[in-house]
């Protein structure tokens, strides 16, 4: 059965999720038969990378508040990146476009490394306060994962995986999706925001009630008789 995660790398909500999701995963008696899809999903296509910035600054900018105001808002963010056992550092956080970031994901999905790639740039982006839009620094936390750093370097300097970044978001559209995380379980059941392992978990188990049933519909009853094979035996 499969769930299609929507996320963008700069939500930190999309990376408690993800870490919930998982606590609810672990739980699932039928968690060897999920296949888990991640989906490309950026909060601001337009931003401009601003290493130079504070993400406290950059947040009085475009919300109009205080700094102390912003500065409270990410502590309460903080508060529940904890609770979900994760360390946020807002304050080495890089204000960075995510767009490459995404297409390196689409390009670790071809070596079944997406999931690990998401984590690898969560951390980066919320825990070490790297440049998620600085190509050196997406080489090395590709190659950390186990990319082929050359295939990297080449995707990265090309326009490869823009195509399958923009067709996640077109799709997201399409379904309603307006904000992120997004989880769509067997393409039946939505669970939008950071919801508790409990949320999560039950969702799976309703959505694989169905996924079963579906499959026994769907499954033929063979009568066997005479017949020839490919192979030529008859």
């Amino acid at each position: 059965m499969e769930v299609n995660i929507w996320s963008d790398i700069r939500c930190p909500f999309c990376y408690i999720g993800k870490r919930k999701f998982e606590a609810a995963l672990k739980k699932f008696a039928h968690k060897d038969k999920i296949k888990v899809n991640w989906r490309s999903f950026e909060l601001d296509p337009n931003l401009k990378t601003q290493p130079e910035l504070s993400v406290f600054e950059y947040f009085v900018a475009r919300k109009g508040v205080s700094e102390e105001a912003a500065k409270q808002m990410h502590r309460q963010v903080t508060d529940s990146a904890n609770e979900a056992g994760l360390n946020f550092n807002f304050d080495k956080a890089i204000i960075a476009n995510s767009f490459n970031a995404h297409r390196l994901i689409h390009f670790a999905k071809t070596k079944q490394l997406a999931d690990v790639a998401e984590d690898q740039l969560f951390m980066a982006y919320f825990k070490e306060g790297k440049n998620i839009d600085d190509d050196k620094t997406l080489i090395q936390i590709g190659a950390s994962i186990g990319l082929d750093e050359n295939e990297l370097i080449s995707v990265l300097s090309s326009n490869a995986f823009a195509e399958e970044v923009k067709r996640d978001e077109m799709t997201a559209e399409s379904i309603g999706v307006h904000g992120v995380p997004f989880f769509v379980f067997n393409d039946k059941y939505a669970v939008s925001g950071a919801q508790s392992p409990e949320i999560f978990l039950q969702t799976l188990e309703q959505s694989w009630k169905e996924f079963e049933k579906e499959n026994e519909a769907n499954s033929l009853i063979t009568v066997e008789g005479e017949s020839c094979s490919t192979e030529g035996n008859c």
